[in-house]
């Protein structure tokens, strides 16, 4: 397994010394400026920025492509549909990355933000129609205006500070400068400012999501840890949208690997790095199974650390290609528009902190909270000409309250269990079952795949399966020693992190990477 360097949390190993003397011609004796260990998103946007720089930098990736988990795939065998397999929506890249890499990218707007089932009715946020909108919430209209609103402001004021050296809790509280935001927000329980702001059960529960997705926590409680998930939820880039790549996550983490070769990054595949050197040695091993170390003044770890072995991811992804989109019970919303933004499927208050008891009790729970999209809605590039005229469409289904303790005795057993409740769950605000819509693939089977937090660990090395790498720190600097750092600094001098795992960490946002990258060149 690879292997981090890191701080408290992430421990160097000694290299172990192991030499191959023949060495790949394209190491040619070389001494790198940077090596990287890992080459999803973040460590792409490290390369870049670094070999921009004029930097000799070299990136090394286990796996046989780039982009880590933010990437898109052709799953199902005969269905010409590409799948954003993981990751699927772009909230936290700051377009300032965009404009200094020129990367070639679309991120597409939604008009609708979400539509919430409720009984034979819902509650849709149409980002185009303000009238309709404060219809759909009723008495909460003004308390989502004002509450979004304070939002907003926060988001304008912290977005900035991401691609800055770390200020201090007093120094992000200026910056916000709106003390009943900072109350709301960074001191008191998510769950209970929901619960004092919105009168509906429902309306609560879509504002709490925000604080679960892939956060196994119970907002209400004094570990503050839904509060953080909440914040890098909405202040993405300064606004909070969500957006869809266009092309699939894969065309975003294409569009970083040709800006990090064009500006002369060596990027290599099928390495796994094995070893990472307070020094600055870094052993891997090849795909033909031959170890080689290589040298270089800084090592940035885009990988989690093998220490972490308390993380724990709480997700259940699915992917599915549908025939055509399902049918609604309420008649005053198209299911072109449900199924554009976030369609809430038993995601309120109530349900979802009945799920999450169940699921502390050791138990899948029994009607899964879970949110989807339509990505083909917005981007029908995504399916081949054939499919685009049939009609059909990508659904990704992303399921909370699913944490990787649910999964570890039965993996398989426990997948299947979790998957049929939260079909069901599913089916349940619908007009027909969801099984009704699902595309066949030419070998009979329905195109359909579920990944739970122990599948993630076994086949991207994700400690518990975590998306985050570990549980979302403060955007602000904790300790006194961070202070006017980047937040990615370790215990050892020349090994920084540049992923997840790294304060101001994930999502699909590329800061740890530019981060990484301006420590580097900030120190000469």
């Amino acid at each position: 397994m690879p292997v981090c360097a890191g701080g408290p949390h992430h421990p160097a190993r000694e290299g172990r010394g192991r030499r191959v003397p023949s060495r790949p011609l394209w190491l040619a004796e070389r001494m790198y400026d940077v090596v990287i260990a890992g080459g999803g998103h973040n460590g792409l946007v490290a390369a870049a920025y670094l070999a921009r720089a004029g930097r000799r930098v070299l990136l090394l990736e286990r796996l046989g492509h780039l982009g880590g988990l933010a990437v898109s795939a052709r799953v199902f065998p005969g269905v010409d549909a590409r799948v954003s397999r993981y990751s699927y929506l772009v909230s936290l890249l700051p377009s300032r990355i965009v404009r200094d890499l020129g990367l070639k990218i679309e991120l597409r707007g939604r008009r609708y933000a979400s539509y919430t089932p409720a009984g034979d009715g819902g509650l849709l946020i149409d980002n185009g129609d303000e009238a309709r909108t404060a219809a759909s919430l009723g008495g909460d209209a003004a308390a989502w205006r004002r509450f979004y609103g304070m939002a907003g402001r926060v988001a304008a004021r912290v977005a900035p500070t991401l691609l800055e050296p770390l200020r201090d809790r007093a120094g992000l509280r200026s910056a916000v400068a709106d003390e009943v935001a900072w109350r709301d927000l960074f001191e008191r329980p998510i769950g209970e400012v929901a619960d004092e702001r919105f009168a509906s059960d429902t309306v609560r529960g879509v504002v709490l999501t925000d604080a679960l997705i892939g956060t196994f926590a119970d907002p209400a409680g004094p570990s503050l840890l839904a509060n953080r998930c909440f914040l890098y939820h909405v202040i993405g880039n300064g606004t909070g949208d969500w957006n869809v790549p266009v092309g699939g996550m894969g065309a975003v983490t294409g569009a970083l690997a040709d800006a990090a070769r064009a500006a002369g990054a060596e990027l290599r595949t099928g390495m796994e790095v094995l070893a990472a050197d307070p020094s600055g040695e870094v052993t891997f091993r090849d795909a033909a199974g031959a170890e080689h170390t290589v040298s270089a003044r800084w090592v940035l770890v885009n990988m989690p650390a093998e220490s972490e072995g308390g993380a724990e991811g709480s997700q259940l992804k699915v992917n599915m290609v549908l025939s055509r989109l399902p049918r609604l019970r309420d008649p005053s919303v198209r299911p072109e528009e449900a199924f554009t933004g976030t369609f809430h499927i038993n995601e309120a208050r109530t349900q979802l902190d009945r799920a999450y008891r169940e699921a502390a009790a050791g138990r899948v729970p029994a009607l899964p909270p879970a949110e989807v999209y339509c990505h083909s809605l917005t981007d029908p590039s995504v399916l081949g000409p054939e499919l685009r005229a049939a009609g059909a469409h990508t659904l990704t289904l992303f399921g909370l309250h699913m944490p990787a303790r649910l999964f570890r005795a039965d993996p398989a057993g426990a997948r299947e269990a979790a998957l049929r409740a939260t079909l069901a769950s599913f089916g349940s605000v619908l007009a027909e079952p969801i099984e009704d819509c699902l595309l066949r693939a030419p070998d009979g089977s329905p195109c359909l795949e579920a990944k739970t937090p122990v599948d993630l660990e076994a086949e991207a090395g994700l400690p518990g399966g975590h998306i985050f790498h570990r549980d979302l720190s403060w955007p602000f600097a904790e300790d006194p020693g961070e202070r006017g750092r980047w937040g990615v600094e370790t215990e050892h001098p020349r090994v920084l992190l540049c992923g997840a795992g790294a304060r101001r960490g994930g999502g699909v946002s590329g800061i740890p990477g530019h981060n990484a990258a301006r420590a580097v060149l900030a120190a000469g």
